[in-house]
């Protein structure tokens, strides 16, 4: 694991700045990286690996075979009651309800998940300098860090890795960086 100091800017023009003091003052480019943090809630909105049904959570399955079957049962109601349709019709109407109302079931959980996930997110969104520092070199880069009016200097452990800080977690919370401590 690697030691890393990192403070957020408003905009990538000053954190560049802020970058070309830190190679002054000894700091080598493949220490130094630069990237945007979205706003909270904004990380990663679109899954690329959807849960299969399978492996959903079990009040996700009720939801969705309460809809299933509810869309069903309208289908059938409002096509074969009011139409006296023929068998081959209300099945056919069964089964467009019901995948209706199982798209509906699977849905009703969406927002609460999403919601409760935004208001335990941390980090604000904004330019993040990070620095891949040493125990010796990490008090100066959060100085230079601070001088240069750095929101949330913070110090963290992960994976540095080509020049960047590699397992960054958007929606970790940050620990603020104190000298006194370390």
């Amino acid at each position: 694991m690697s030691l890393i100091i990192a403070g957020r800017f408003t905009t990538f023009p000053v954190a560049e700045s802020v970058a070309e003091k830190l190679f002054s003052r000894g700091f080598v480019e493949e220490d130094v990286n630069l990237f945007f943090v979205n706003p909270r809630g904004q990380h990663a909105r679109h899954t690329p690996h959807p849960i299969p049904i399978a492996a959903a959570p079990p009040h996700r399955m009720r939801n969705l075979t309460a809809g299933a079957v509810a869309g069903a049962v309208v289908g059938v109601a409002l096509f074969g009651a009011l139409l006296s349709a023929s068998l081959p019709s209300v099945l056919i109407a069964a089964g467009v309800g019901a995948w209706i109302g199982a798209r509906i079931g699977r849905g009703w959980q969406r927002p609460a998940r999403h919601e409760a996930r935004v208001l335990h997110e941390m980090r604000q969104s904004g330019v993040l300098l990070t620095v891949h520092v040493s125990p010796d070199n990490q008090a100066l880069a959060a100085e230079v860090l601070r001088e240069c009016g750095a929101q949330d200097v913070e110090r963290a452990t992960g994976q540095w890795h080509a020049g960047h800080w590699a397992d960054f977690d958007p929606t970790e919370a940050p620990h603020p960086y104190a000298a006194a401590a370390h």
